[in-house]
């Protein structure tokens, strides 16, 4: 009786065991290179068919993703961000550490195919440390606006690259998706 147990139990480990390697041997990993970095999630190929990762991708395209769960669809939107940073009147993107600037970040946004419901400027230091420069509720439905934010008095204590980031968010529940990025460099 134990005997036809053990035998029994060993013959369902083996027909698992074998299914799972040939699920296994039905799919290869692949590794996702974008722009110079390897994605943290590998790639599938299944079927002779690439499954990549759209979220990372998307992220590292700047690019917004929307998903409609009822269709199953995902739509990726890549709106043109360009930022031009001002003190005063004078563009500006290098600067010495230690010292404090008042400047204003000026966003030009174009080919956008998709509502947009907030944007967000923010800087972040070498360290990691995020500064929201300014946010704003908006209602956006045409293809192209301009952004201005407010001056800001910033001291970059720092030497390394300080990264200005432009967020937009397609409605109030989602979350930030950053769209644009400009580095300033402390030396």
């Amino acid at each position: 009786m134990k005997f036809s147990k053990i035998a029994i139990l060993l013959i369902v480990l083996t027909l698992c065991g074998g299914t799972l390697m040939f699920a296994d041997a039905a799919t290869q990993k692949v590794r996702v290179i974008l722009n110079g970095s390897e994605l943290d999630d590998n790639g599938l190929i299944v079927d002779n068919k690439t499954y990549l990762p759209l979220r990372q991708i998307a992220n590292g395209l700047q690019a917004i993703v929307s998903w409609d769960n009822q269709t199953k669809k995902a739509t990726l939107y890549k709106p043109n961000v360009h930022m031009i940073l001002f003190q005063d009147k004078v563009v500006f993107g290098n600067v010495d550490k230690g010292n404090r600037y008042t400047f204003n970040v000026l966003s030009q946004i174009d080919n956008l195919t998709t509502e947009v419901s907030a944007v967000k400027v923010s800087i972040t230091d070498p360290n990691g440390t995020e500064k929201v420069i300014q946010s704003q509720s908006v209602n956006i439905t045409k293809d192209n606006f301009w952004y201005r934010t407010e001056d800001i008095k910033y001291n970059f204590e720092f030497a390394g690259k300080y990264a200005v980031r432009f967020y937009m968010k397609t409605s109030a529940a989602d979350e930030w998706t950053v769209v644009s990025e400009k580095l300033i460099t402390s030396q």
